[in-house]
Parts: structure tokens; sequence; C-alpha cells
């Protein structure tokens, strides 16, 4: 898809430099897709929040010690 947008010049050069990439549409598509994997790590971080752990810690630690342990 073909789109018409200002970017700041000396930024782009600046991600350009830092990627090693070699052209605008490289550098764009590449922050595009950070910005996007950012968005699905937070989201799978927030659907995680409150599942909480049920072991016992100490148990768990008795077993390791004892070698009384499976996988």
């Amino acid at each position: 898809m073909r789109t018409n947008i200002d970017i700041d010049e000396a930024l782009l050069k600046e991600a350009m430099e830092a990627t090693g990439l070699k052209t605008k549409k490289a550098a764009v598509e590449d922050a595009l897709n950070k910005v996007v994997l950012e968005a699905r790590r937070r989201r799978a971080l927030d659907e995680l929040a409150g599942i909480g752990w049920d072991g016992d810690l100490e148990q768990m630690r008795k077993e390791w010690i004892l070698g009384d342990f499976t996988l």
C-alpha cells in the first residue's frame, strides 16, 4: 500500500543508522513491527495478571533438598 507521510528526517536517519536498515520503508516497517510486538506483549502480560500460583514453595524446597521431585 502506498502512503505519503511527513517524517522527521533526522529521526528517520538516526533510526536507519541504529538498525542498519538501508531503506526508509524498511525502517518504518521495523518501527511499526516493534510497536505491534510491544502491544502484544503488554496484552499478554495483562491477561496473565491475577492468575496466581497455588504451589507450596516450602514443600518444593524440601523435595529439592531431598532429591524427591519429579519433572
